[in-house]
């Protein structure tokens, strides 16, 4: 045996040469379910994605911070059996923490009367059987344990509609007065033409200011509070600066551009006397506030006659908006002292806007909604099919608005798609089933999904991984996109 080969060498020199086999992303539409996106999900294990450090760090540190807040509630409280309530809350959020920290298997909701926790319970049976909170899609672990955070108070006597992230949002705004007042002071006067200019110029003044309004609602998503709870006054500061000069060196900024389709969709919508826009919210506070800026503005321009503001139904990714966050901003602006270091123009001013916004919602220009589909751990692939009342009532609108990351990454999956796959390839459903509206989501990029940077979309995302190796989750880049919509036949458009 001493003369045997020490290995074989295979000669396949008369096979047919090997292929350039691609993979098969995306998955073709029978074959996507929530766990198995069109291209491979984020979770928690990739060490390498912002779903590792999220799951393994930031959740914990938000949940303690929550913790922290009922505790502070609990000392003031007098009454035994509101204390004992809330101590069992407590002891609810510690077992969470127990789950979140020893990656425990995701169980189902317990049944507290939502309207989503069929939904829940239905999706965690079909998809998530035995998964946990590390190896399930980082998109639907991450609302599980909000879902969970809820429940925690939703099976109380006394706090089910406790809302452990109020203190905070309240007081991000209280802290966000340079950048408050500087649109105040321009958008308190309801918005007029200069008189005796040509339609041509009145037409370029409106472009100008809806150009630069739709930054001023995009970059207001920068103060993430599930991001930026620990910032300085002076870094919020920096963040919410709303001058004309910053706006121009920002949009340099904005990856996927599609800000001038964007005014043409607009105007066009007036051109057919006007109609309807959404907006489905993100964050509450200073965003919120910018949102209503820039809703003001279509409406007084023409642009829209009727706006649809779509919440959460209860608190969500610490800083979204809830019923009693718009009625807190908007009676807070209104009626109350939260700057006291400001002038009394700069308060008028600000009484001005909230008068304003008030009388819209008193005569059905501005609705606030809240759908319990918004509260669920499916993608908006999925709203035409687990929600069709839903899609059916933004299938007449005119425009839909998708604020911030959450919804992005909602909207498209929250996957590994490439940079250049087209944004209505990446909404799936949202754009080619027939009814969907037309989308457009403003996203300040806080998270791993981006797409729609165009035919080089791949080498820009290569360029900036090698140069600005944290450029997905600083905030410092945005998107504007928008898809064209697809009405159905039997959709009526009110």
């Amino acid at each position: 045996m001493s003369g045997a080969p020490s290995r074989v060498t295979l000669h396949l020199g008369h096979l047919p040469s090997k292929k350039d086999i691609k993979v098969p992303w995306p998955r073709t539409p029978s074959r996507v379910d929530p766990n198995n996106p069109p291209w491979p999900a984020y979770r928690g294990y990739h060490e390498y994605s912002f779903a590792h450090a999220t799951m393994g760090v930031r959740l914990p540190t938000i949940l303690g911070k929550a913790i922290d807040d009922a505790s502070r509630t609990l000392n003031e409280q007098s009454a035994e059996d509101k204390i004992v309530d809330l101590v069992q809350c407590i002891e609810r959020m510690d077992n969470l923490m127990s789950d979140l920290s020893g990656n425990a298997k995701l169980r189902p909701i317990i049944d507290d009367g939502e309207g989503d926790v069929a939904l829940w319970n239905k999706e965690i049976a079909k998809y998530f059987q035995g998964k946990d909170f590390m190896n399930a899609p980082w998109l639907f672990a991450e609302a599980y344990k909000y879902r969970r955070l809820h429940e925690c108070f939703s099976v109380s006597k006394y706090w089910s509609d406790y809302d452990v992230f109020y203190r905070q949002k309240c007081d991000t705004f209280s802290r966000s007065s340079d950048a408050v007042f500087e649109l105040s002071m321009r958008f308190a006067e309801p918005f007029q033409q200069t008189k005796n200019v040509s339609d041509e110029e009145k037409t370029e003044t409106e472009r100008l200011m809806f150009l630069e309004l739709t930054q001023v609602c995009l970059w207001g998503n920068s103060t993430d509070l599930s991001l930026l709870i620990n910032m300085t006054e002076e870094q919020i500061k920096l963040l919410q600066s709303t001058g004309g000069d910053h706006l121009a060196a920002t949009e340099k900024n904005i990856l996927g551009n599609h800000l001038n389709k964007l005014w043409d969709t607009v105007k066009t919508l007036r051109e057919k006397t006007g109609g309807r826009v959404d907006f489905v919210l993100d964050n509450a506070g200073f965003e919120l506030y910018c949102d209503c800026v820039y809703a003001d503005f279509l409406i007084q321009s023409g642009l829209a006659k009727q706006i649809r503001f779509h919440g959460k139904r209860y608190p969500w990714f610490v800083s979204d908006v809830t019923k009693k966050d718009w009625e807190w901003l908007l009676n807070t602006i209104v009626y109350g002292h939260l700057f006291p270091e400001t002038s009394e123009a700069e308060r008028e001013s600000l009484r001005s806007l909230g008068a304003r916004w008030k009388q819209y919602e008193n005569d059905g220009r501005w609705v606030y909604e809240q759908h319990p589909f918004w509260c669920t751990g499916y993608t908006f692939w999925d709203l035409h099919s687990e929600a069709p009342d839903l899609f059916l009532h933004l299938s007449r609108s005119d425009l839909v608005i998708f604020k911030g990351d959450l919804n992005h990454r909602k909207l498209t999956y929250d996957c590994a798609a490439p940079a250049s796959t087209p944004f209505e390839i990446a909404i799936g459903p949202m754009a080619s089933a027939a009814g969907a509206p037309k989308v457009c989501s403003l996203r300040t990029i806080k998270s791993d999904v981006v797409v729609g940077l165009g035919d080089t979309g791949d080498e820009i995302a290569e360029k900036l991984d090698k140069e600005e190796p944290g450029w997905k989750i600083s905030g410092k880049y945005a998107i504007v996109l928008l898809s064209h919509g697809r009405p159905g036949e039997n959709v009526r458009f009110a």
